[in-house]
């Protein structure tokens, strides 16, 4: 499996009108504390938005919603795992994600045979209080040699401007949050992270 390099996670359906017609092809849907009505709402319109666009949609978390409604992939951190039925999200057809922090995390994703590992934070963020210090563009390196072809995504501070060092030390997709939603211009931010991650979108 491959995935775009340019990865969008976002947090409401609304963001996904916004940005995913501009050329987005991966984006995350990944909301927090929302009563389930208006969380299945909020996924079954992204679902709608991205099947028009061409656009793959990972649905943060809620994997029992994301079965129900149809959607074929889903990402899952540390503590979600713990408590997710990979057994049904597997006879679902749906792929799966999962983030991970350190070695023992690492292990506990491979255990579970996910499409992809997520590796962060690479640098610092702003997004949420994170335990783990910036894990480095040399741990990023020391993943990619452990879990072979399995693709890999880098999340956690990157910009535009930080894109050449998490692919150079073996990112297959570039995960972003906060440089695009909290930008100025959000529109012209996500279109340079397009055009910044064109050359690795045609990579073997």
């Amino acid at each position: 499996m491959r995935l775009d390099p340019f990865y969008l996670i976002v947090d409401s359906a609304a963001w996904v009108e916004r940005l995913v017609p501009l050329g987005v092809k991966l984006v995350q849907l990944r909301i927090k504390d929302m009563p389930e009505a208006a969380l299945r709402e909020e996924i079954r319109r992204a679902r709608t938005l991205c099947a028009g666009a061409g656009c793959q949609l990972i649905v943060n978390d809620y994997w029992q919603i994301a079965i129900d409604e149809g959607c074929d992939f889903v990402h899952l951190g540390q503590e979600d795992l713990a408590d997710a039925d990979v057994a049904a999200i597997r006879a679902a057809g749906m792929k799966l994600g999962i983030s991970t922090h350190d070695e023992a995390e690492l292990e506990t994703a491979l255990a579970a045979q996910p499409d992809y590992v997520a590796l962060g934070p690479v640098y610092p963020t702003v997004l949420k209080q994170m335990k783990w210090a910036p894990q480095g563009l040399d741990r990023l390196s020391a993943w990619r040699q452990r879990i072979g072809a399995l693709p890999l995504v880098a999340i956690g501070g990157l910009t535009v401007e930080r894109l050449e060092g998490v692919f150079s030390h073996g990112a297959d997709s570039a995960a972003v949050v906060t440089d695009i939603t909290r930008n100025p211009d959000p529109e012209a931010r996500t279109r340079a992270w397009i055009s910044a991650t064109e050359h690795w979108r045609g990579r073997d």
